[in-house]
């Protein structure tokens, strides 16, 4: 039996699972046992574990050139801007690189909206994540992400969230008249300082529970923003690069919003990259303003371009839909043997399932008891909101085949059959 003992300096706590390598949608420990991550790490290998053509992107660049100061020019960071540039809605013509994580990607969305508009406050949405600064977890829809903190950055303001199957209003998508969006002037006029700056929004919530949005949600809150002067920032963070079938959620919800920040996905197979994407509205921001150390790396610019030629190919993003309406189908023929699926949605391959008590309750503890046991299947699975949410995910590697789905559909109908039976 392998050492497993986790060395006493480590600040945080981990699995007894000592992994030794990965291919595709596949990751292996030290005992050789496989399993399908449904969750592609951290929802940032678009292309799964060790991808030939990233990792020789990688190899080559850093036999030539691993950092330089993003003062300077270099052809893999031009070269991505240049793509970057090309695969955005058409409004999109600015590229800011100098950001290397998600939380610094939305800061710095923020600080231009509220440079380009001098206004301050921030609006973003029950249940949203955005990131782990002190500056995310203060927009953070969720109280338990800000409780140990004494002191929070002002100026956020969240409102209720456009998640249909449990409306914050009592309504249906048939009968509310996009009340979600409507009632937020409400929210301005008596819970904020009255200058909003932006609102930020996830077009699907990630860690919120997978929530997306009814058809038409996103044409009314454009038209909310344009008619106050509100910048509209999407974080695709998780929903970018490829993830809904589409390069953007934007693209999905056939949407044009002020900026889009992008990370996780854009790496391929874990290079650290991220950029903000922005109109020209918000092309003011001093460059000393925002701008980190490893912002602008060469070698992950490299592995960014090789992840974007891969997923531009013909037939990659059909692939994804396909195989995400696959999954949703299989997962809908479980719900009609197990009632505790409450709410089984997604686009492409970012899923959600609701886990219901009797009565329709949410049920924390059998989505975290589908989490614990799903390694005991060969699955890799992650809960919402940090295991206080009833919603498990299904966000695997965007290159997985129809036959790969279905080894991975029916090692979850046994897991939920044990769970659930």
């Amino acid at each position: 039996m392998p050492d497993r003992q986790v060395p006493e300096g480590l600040y945080y706590p981990v699995s007894d699972h000592r992994m030794t390598r990965g291919e595709g949608v596949y990751l292996y420990d030290d005992l050789g046992r496989d399993y399908i991550d449904c969750a592609a790490a951290t929802f940032n290998l678009s292309l799964g574990y060790s991808h030939p053509e990233v990792v020789a992107a990688i190899q080559k660049q850093a036999s030539q050139l691993v950092h330089i100061t993003s003062s300077f020019q270099s052809e893999p960071v031009n070269e991505l801007v240049d793509r970057l540039v090309s695969v955005s809605p058409k409004n999109l013509t600015k590229v800011h690189l100098k950001v290397s994580s998600g939380s610094a990607a939305n800061e710095g969305a923020i600080k231009m909206a509220q440079v380009a508009t001098g206004k301050r406050d921030v609006i973003t949405l029950f249940r949203s994540h955005l990131g782990q600064t002190m500056m995310m977890a203060s927009l953070s829809g969720n109280a338990f992400r800000k409780e140990p903190f004494p002191s929070l950055l002002p100026g956020g303001l969240q409102v209720p969230d456009p998640y249909c199957f449990r409306c914050f209003y009592g309504q249906t998508p048939a009968s509310c008249a996009m009340m979600c969006v409507d009632r937020i002037d409400d929210f301005i006029e008596y819970a904020s300082t009255g200058q909003i700056a932006a609102v930020m929004v996830e077009p699907i919530s990630g860690n919120g529970g997978n929530i997306v949005p009814p058809p038409g949600y996103f044409q009314r809150l454009r038209e909310f923003c344009d008619e106050r002067g509100i910048v509209l920032i999407f974080d695709e963070i998780q929903t970018g690069i490829g993830r809904t079938g589409h390069m953007f959620a934007a693209d999905y919800f056939e949407v044009e919003p002020d900026a889009i920040t992008v990370a996780k996905g854009l790496g391929g197979s874990g290079a650290q990259v991220a950029a903000i994407l922005t109109n020209d509205r918000l092309a003011g921001l001093d460059a000393h303003h925002h701008s980190f150390t490893y912002g602008a790396n060469v070698m992950a610019a490299a592995a960014a371009n090789t992840t974007l030629e891969i997923i531009g190919r013909p037939g990659f993003l059909d692939n994804v839909t396909a195989v995400g309406e696959y999954v949703m189908r299989r997962l809908r023929v479980m719900q009609t043997r197990f009632p505790q699926l409450g709410d089984v949605r997604g686009v492409g391959l970012m899923i959600g399932v609701e886990m219901v008590e009797e009565a329709g309750e949410p049920s924390v503890d059998l989505a975290n008891t589908v989490v614990k046991r799903a390694m005991d299947h060969g699955l890799i699975i992650r809960s919402s909101r940090y295991g206080f949410g009833n919603v498990f995910k299904i966000r695997p590697p965007l290159t997985m085949t129809l036959q790969e789905a279905g080894l991975m559909c029916d090692r979850l109908d046994a897991l939920l059959t044990e769970v659930l039976t």
